[in-house]
């Protein structure tokens, strides 16, 4: 079936659809605060000065303020050691008015990111990286406290523009532990038939073409072309690849792992970069902080 060149992607507008949840996650901040008098507490924790890292930590501390969500802000050097990092982490599991903690990756390399992770309290693993978190989301019957907030961000754009994911065909592109993996599993509980398809996948595209919904989290820019999509596909892309362009003032743009001028021809429904995935994500970190306060507070 030859699609009409005219044909044209209905994009999903993850700064839009975002910024609806914030305002629902405002209103039921403001609700606690008149009835607890207590407000959620976000715990930033961000070692060293990378400025990627610095943006995003900025860009969340923000969210939080315009939620009415309490952000407490813990800056660390980038030569802390491994156990004054602990003790910090520890500290915030025992505060009462932080309900989510949150450490911002990558660490320096002297310290070992997986022992860190695993010392925040299940309870305010807002970031959902905590293995008996990421365990349950692996098993049936079992939820998590926390889902990590890409992949949660994911299936709530799906979900907003009413694309049905039981019984479909889904293809994950990429297997990280922050996306790929996870969004797989989630798409799993979701009743997907899920395949993922990373490096040592042969023939990637033929796969590709099969999904009525991708997950693009490669994080290699424009891999998927316009003719690897199944017409009427729904696609969401996380990859986030600074390509040069000398057109623009910073000597370079941001594309995803998607064509997206080719897949808009070919595809039913698309996510922009930017502007697709990545306000959601901070959406999801806000909304995870809000239901650990619920639980908390509301006892």
């Amino acid at each position: 079936m030859a699609l009409q060149s005219d044909h044209q992607a209905k994009i999903i507008d993850g700064k839009a659809i975002a910024q609806t949840i914030r305002s629902e996650i405002a209103e039921e901040v403001r609700h606690l605060c008149q009835k607890y008098g207590k407000v959620p507490g976000l715990a930033v924790v961000i070692v060293g000065s990378r400025k990627d890292s610095q943006s995003y930590v900025s860009m969340k501390r923000k969210a939080c303020t315009e939620v009415g969500i309490k952000s407490v802000d813990i800056d660390l050097p980038e030569n802390v050691s491994l156990d004054d990092l602990i003790a910090k982490v520890h500290e915030l599991n025992a505060n009462r008015d932080v309900h989510g903690i949150l450490v911002q990756l990558p660490l320096p390399r002297h310290i070992n990111e997986e022992k860190v992770l695993s010392e925040i309290s299940i309870e305010k693993d807002v970031d959902g990286f905590h293995p008996l978190n990421i365990g349950k989301l692996a098993m049936k019957g079992r939820e998590p406290l926390f889902l990590p907030c890409t992949p949660k961000g994911c299936l709530e754009l799906l979900s907003r523009s009413g694309i049905s994911i039981k019984g479909k065909k889904a293809v994950v592109v990429g297997r990280s532990n922050i996306v790929g993996l996870p969004v797989s599993l989630l798409l799993l509980k979701a009743n997907a038939t899920v395949t993922v398809v990373h490096s040592n996948t042969p023939d990637p595209e033929s796969i590709i073409r099969e999904a009525d919904i991708v997950i693009a989290a490669a994080g290699q820019a424009m891999m998927i072309k316009g003719s690897w999509i199944k017409p009427g596909a729904a696609i969401i892309d996380v990859g986030t690849n600074a390509v040069d362009d000398s057109s623009r003032k910073s000597g370079y743009r941001l594309v995803g792992d998607v064509h997206f001028q080719e897949a808009c021809k070919v595809a039913g429904w698309i996510t922009p970069v930017p502007g697709g995935v990545g306000p959601m994500t901070v959406a999801m970190l806000l909304k995870n902080t809000l239901d650990g306060a619920k639980r908390v507070i509301a006892q």
